[in-house]
């Protein structure tokens, strides 16, 4: 199935329970804070991941330094990076087994994309959960993870 087609991102939303929200944000006016605060409104467990703001809480969850340091399994990870700054993270998503990568709008590494993808992950780039949700007609999770 080719990347960011239509039935493939449905079958990611209605099926991922808990996510890593790569780069986010302490700040409400924060594009990766409002994404976390939406997706946690429709049942997703978000957990937050910025070493800058590790051992704090966004949002009712402890934040993580990096993917490697969460406990227990995470379906995917959500990148709020810089493409520039995505190869590390993405190499750590593949060694911790997570096994989708979603690469926020704008966010576009194809040889981290290739990487992950030989690897077996599935990979999502230059997309928004927030609005493909709606878009694709996704329901909220029938049960809020926690």
């Amino acid at each position: 199935m080719s990347r960011n087609n239509p039935d493939q991102l449905r079958k990611i939303l209605e099926t991922v329970r808990t996510i890593a929200l790569v780069g986010a944000s302490d700040k409400p006016n924060r594009p990766s804070h409002e994404v976390m605060a939406y997706l946690q409104g429709r049942g997703y467990r978000i957990i937050p991941v910025n070493p800058r703001l590790a051992g704090q809480t966004v949002l009712g969850e402890t934040v993580y330094a990096n993917l490697a340091s969460i406990p227990g399994p995470v379906d995917m990870a959500d990148l709020f990076l810089a493409p520039n700054h995505t190869d590390a993270v993405i190499d750590e998503a593949i060694e911790q087994g997570i096994p989708i990568i979603w690469m926020q709008i704008g966010v576009i590494n194809e040889a981290g994309a290739l990487r992950a993808e030989d690897a077996g992950v599935t990979v999502v780039m230059d997309k928004c959960p927030k609005q493909e949700i709606p878009r694709l007609g996704v329901p909220p999770l029938p049960h809020p993870v926690s």
